[in-house]
């Protein structure tokens, strides 16, 4: 027989709505921009976890648009097809065949599973690759270290008004990073640069990129709120290192280009994005002007 909730139980609920009152009502009609990977996007709890917050944030007046990774996913299927991936400073090398086999895992495997996600908890969302309607235009990325790494890109225009139209028809977008060059070919791009780009373009309120750490680190502990000048100072420092650098720096050039906050999560974390969004301590590291 379950164990009926405390009066006590029930004030801490009803306190934990109330302090997200306010939040919720300086955000309602906002965009928040949602880089989605990691082991939020591997562990079934915490896939159905970021589905319930997304759904919930789209329902209190938020307009959220996720765009995906799926690097691991890529390499896996390149592996069972008898294809060994490589790798130039932390940029895949990818020849026509690896841009196929990317294709189809970001744009057809891991972009229906997030959709199915979201609408299997009442949202109702639809995925897009950067190919739909020339979302993503882009341009081959320069060879890195003299090497020419293939069809990867970056990011020259994003076409806002695919995203403005769907959110009017309270679709939740869920974004692949795979942009078009000026030749029609597929271009793999990085998925915390589309987010940025998708962020910037959008003007959103947020930028927030799921990661598998627990945020930026001082000393051990998770910087809570971090000015962006400090940012900078801690990359060239060398305080913020590897992988966390270009997390860092998407998260710059957002605020740089008209963003209001940005947000690095550890996704490893239930519910990191309500807890993060609706509290007063956060679950990450805020990093803003």
């Amino acid at each position: 027989m379950k164990e009926a909730p405390t009066l006590l139980s029930l004030i801490e609920k009803a306190n934990t709505l109330i302090e997200a009152l306010p939040y919720i009502k300086n955000f309602s009609g906002k965009i928040f921009v949602i880089k989605y990977g990691g082991a939020a996007q591997k562990d079934p709890a915490l896939k159905s976890a970021f589905a319930q917050d997304v759904v919930l944030l789209n329902f209190i007046g938020i307009h959220p648009v996720v765009v995906h990774g799926g690097g691991p996913r890529i390499s896996e299927m390149m592996r069972k097809m008898g294809k060994e991936p490589r790798f130039i400073n932390g940029h895949r090398v990818t020849d026509p065949e690896t841009m196929e086999i990317a294709e189809m895992v970001l744009g057809g495997l891991i972009n229906k599973e997030i959709v199915s996600l979201i609408n299997s908890q009442g949202g109702k969302a639809i995925g897009l690759t950067g190919k739909d309607g020339f979302l993503i235009r882009a341009e081959k990325k320069a060879p890195s270290g003299g090497a020419d790494l293939g069809l990867v890109g970056n990011v020259r225009q994003i076409n806002c008004e695919i995203l403005q139209n769907l959110q009017k028809e309270d679709f939740i977008t869920v974004v692949s990073p795979i942009g078009v060059g000026p030749d029609g070919q597929s271009l793999n791009i990085n998925a915390d640069t589309v987010a940025q780009a998708v962020a910037a373009g959008l003007k959103a309120e947020k930028l927030i990129l799921l990661t598998d750490v627990p945020g930026i680190l001082e000393d051990g502990r998770t910087i809570s709120t971090l000015g962006s000048e400090k940012a900078d100072r801690m990359i060239r420092e060398g305080v913020i290192s590897g992988g966390m650098i270009p997390k860092t720096m998407a998260c710059l050039e957002a605020l740089r280009a008209g963003v209001a906050k940005t947000h690095i999560l550890d996704g490893r974390i239930p519910h990191c994005l309500l807890l993060e969004i609706f509290t007063k301590e956060g679950v990450g590291t805020e990093i803003t002007h």
